[in-house]
């Protein structure tokens, strides 16, 4: 019995006749008798006699009718599910980002895509860029945002921005008094910055190089959140990304540095297929950092 049959079989089976089945259905009676029909062909049975004007099941169709419907209730929920996922109303979409993203651009995002999709679980991990890719080799995440375009082989890294340096001073430094810093500004400072082999890390040595200035970081940090409590604490200048709203911070004061930038980056594995709604959450990710990184340059 095919999925139309299933259908107009148990519809007659409650309305009792093929008017009332018919309405329910919205189709007409002779296209509902015809299907009815065929059904019965194709089963080698009969399915209903006629009494009265009515439709009494035959002793056949009293046997297959529970069947009938446990079959058409998993066809209706398969309906249904495959109509949210070409919808992108269910499933489950898990973002890996390393901090800066994770706080300044996953909430914009996330916040779209909840109120055009709230039926949608979303998981999100703030992870190192290494851990970032490990998840989304092992399938644990689908989407990636890290400030570094440098990856293996088999994730792709789309760049979507890119975003420059912030200096964290403690309050009454005295370079709190420029409106930007240099690189030069900074020398015979103490300063709080990234470990080496890291991509903020290269292009800040980078730049210094190009500009004949030699820093050297007294504090080496791994996430640039942490560096927060340091410059509270007076150890130190901070060189961090400029994407984190630093300025919610007490007890620091928060200046641009001229020049070196480095790359924002939505990562996704070669080896894995996206779903419908890690595709429209992609595009929440996109169009969530172009705004962040708009309001930046608005500042500016």
């Amino acid at each position: 019995m095919r999925a139309r049959q299933l259908e107009v079989f148990i519809a007659v089976m409650r309305a009792g006749t093929v008017t009332a089945a018919a309405r329910l259905l919205n189709i007409s009676q002779p296209a509902l008798s015809q299907i009815l029909l065929h059904a019965e062909d194709e089963l080698g049975f009969t399915l209903f006699e006629r009494v009265k004007g009515r439709l009494r099941p035959t002793p056949e169709a009293l046997e297959i009718f529970p069947d009938a419907e446990r079959l058409s209730a998993g066809l209706e929920g398969l309906r249904r599910k495959t109509t949210d996922l070409r919808l992108g109303r269910a499933g489950l979409v898990r973002v890996a980002a390393s901090p800066p993203p994770a706080m300044a651009i996953l909430p914009r995002a996330f916040t779209k895509f909840r109120a055009q999709h709230p039926n949608i679980m979303l998981r999100a991990h703030s992870a190192p860029i290494a851990a970032i890719v490990d998840m989304l080799r092992a399938g644990d995440a689908s989407l990636g945002v890290a400030m570094d375009d440098r990856l293996p082989p088999d994730i792709e890294a789309e760049v979507i921005g890119s975003i420059g340096f912030a200096c964290l001073l403690p309050a009454g430094h005295a370079l709190q008094k420029k409106a930007e810093l240099t690189l030069a500004d900074l020398v015979g400072e103490e300063l709080i910055s990234y470990r080496g082999n890291t991509r903020p890390a290269d292009e800040l040595a980078h730049a210094a190089r190009a500009q004949g200035v030699t820093l050297s970081p007294s504090l080496e940090i791994d996430v640039s959140i942490s560096a927060v409590g340091f410059v509270q604490a007076g150890l130190g200048i901070a060189l961090v990304d400029a994407l984190l709203p630093w300025h919610q911070f007490a007890g620091l004061a928060v200046r641009l540095l001229t020049g070196p930038e480095f790359p924002i980056a939505l990562l996704t594995s070669r080896t894995r297929a996206l779903s419908r709604a890690d595709e429209m959450m992609r595009d929440e990710i996109r169009a969530a950092c172009a705004a962040v990184l708009n309001e930046h340059r608005a500042k500016a």
